[in-house]
């Protein structure tokens, strides 16, 4: 069964959740409005499951999701990534009059997407069905902010409200032809399908396209649809920085959004199999393959600044000694104490200009290097749930080798 360091560390906002079996195999999707707080109901000793879900939850091995900005567009995403990973423990909702789903009317020259009980042989594309006919009109109201198609039955010879409130791009006086409008289909059909990824490639592609040729105006729009998008925290081919890692550069004063965020805590129990963990999250995301553990070796009894002191020096000696890229931003598990700790080997090693932060538990106060007052972030701050992510995440790193060694040690 999965692990519950790795429920604690899912973001507690709306999004997808996919259960995944032995080989990565996905066993179930969901959507939920706190992910968090639906995973870990699965794994509760007081849940009460049906057959079904009570085989699949002894299945999981691991648990990946995708973050969304809103539950209506996790409804759009889950449905997707049902009909591409064909999930073994979902259940198919029946193509009936009993489930609302979305019709693209692929037989007009100007498509539209509109709800429907009913599914025709009439050439049309047909997505779903949902469960949620309420979060499906959510949906559809934010998929026309990025995909503005038509909504008028028959097209009139003026624009109507919809083109001035930038829903419509006007097909009915010429504004934009055939061609274009049968792109912006195109596009929204990936997105309906899951396939989000290549969405954002094709959308960048022609930004740069656009702004190679000096139309500035089309690589703005381009450009508006990557932002809509971007609330969706998953790697694409274009980058750009996510809503908490822009929020979290601004309230350091960092010149950039922090890329690369390296992240150090210490384990041990009253000195005993002392640990250090160091992991790395890039792009607002773990990257398991620069996680490192460390044994304490020059340290002796309870001490966790000299221990913080170690693993930092370790760490950061062997980079400046091997020429490899610094990260932009390095947070401490701990207070004042563990942030003057770990200041001093930067220090020592000559790299000092590293921006560094630690994060207490008791009130979850920062420490921001070169500040005399501790920073005291809203509860609802972006840029503290990250960093507190981060942190858990270097917390569980550490607590899993630290009880490897302990339980070696009483074999």
């Amino acid at each position: 069964m999965v692990q519950k360091e790795k429920i604690i560390i899912l973001p507690q906002s709306p999004g997808v959740y996919i259960m995944k079996g032995e080989g990565g195999r996905a066993l179930y999707v969901g959507k939920a409005i706190n992910l968090r707080k639906r995973v870990a109901s699965y794994f509760s000793p007081k849940a009460l499951h049906d057959a079904r879900i009570g085989a699949m939850v002894q299945l999981v091995e691991d648990i990946d999701y995708i973050s969304t900005s809103t539950e209506a567009e996790a409804l759009i995403y889950e449905n997707g990534l049902i009909k591409q990973l064909s999930p073994r423990y979902n259940v198919a909702l029946k193509d009936d009059k009993s489930y609302p789903m979305l019709k693209l009317t692929m037989s007009e020259d100007f498509p539209r997407l509109i709800i429907t009980r009913e599914k025709k042989n009439d050439g049309s594309s047909y997505y779903g069905p949902y469960a949620n006919a309420k979060l499906l009109r959510q949906a559809l109201v934010f998929l026309k902010q990025i995909f503005p198609l038509r909504s008028c039955v028959k097209l009139k010879n003026k624009v109507c409200l919809e083109y001035h409130i930038n829903q419509c791009l006007g097909p009915c006086v010429g504004n934009i032809g055939i061609d274009k409008y049968s792109e912006m289909v195109k596009e929204l059909k990936l997105f309906l399908e899951g396939r989000r990824k290549e969405l954002l490639g094709v959308i960048s592609s022609k930004m740069k396209e656009a702004a190679l040729r000096e139309d500035f105006e089309a690589a703005s729009g381009f450009k508006d649809r990557l932002e809509a998008l971007s609330t969706i925290k998953e790697d694409s081919v274009l980058y750009k920085p996510s809503g908490d890692i822009e929020e979290l550069g601004r309230v350091l004063g960092m010149a950039k959004a922090p890329e690369t965020i390296e992240a150090f805590d210490v384990s041990n129990i009253m000195g005993e199999a002392a640990v250090g963990s160091m992991i790395s999250f890039y792009k607002g995301r773990p990257k398991k393959s620069e996680y490192r553990h460390f044994r304490i070796k020059t340290v002796s009894g309870i001490d966790d600044y000299a221990m913080m002191r170690e693993i930092v020096g370790r760490r950061y000696y062997r980079i400046v000694k091997e020429g490899k890229d610094l990260p932009d931003l390095i947070l401490i598990d701990g207070g004042k104490g563990h942030l003057g700790a770990a200041c001093g080997e930067l220090e020592n090693l000559g790299i000092s200009k590293i921006p560094v932060v630690g994060i207490a538990k008791e009130f979850e106060r920062l420490y921001i290097k070169g500040r005399k007052h501790p920073m005291v972030l809203p509860k609802e701050s972006k840029a503290l749930h990250l960093l507190q992510r981060i942190r858990n995440e270097a917390h569980r790193f550490a607590i899993s080798y630290h009880k490897s060694l302990m339980s070696k040690r009483y074999r």
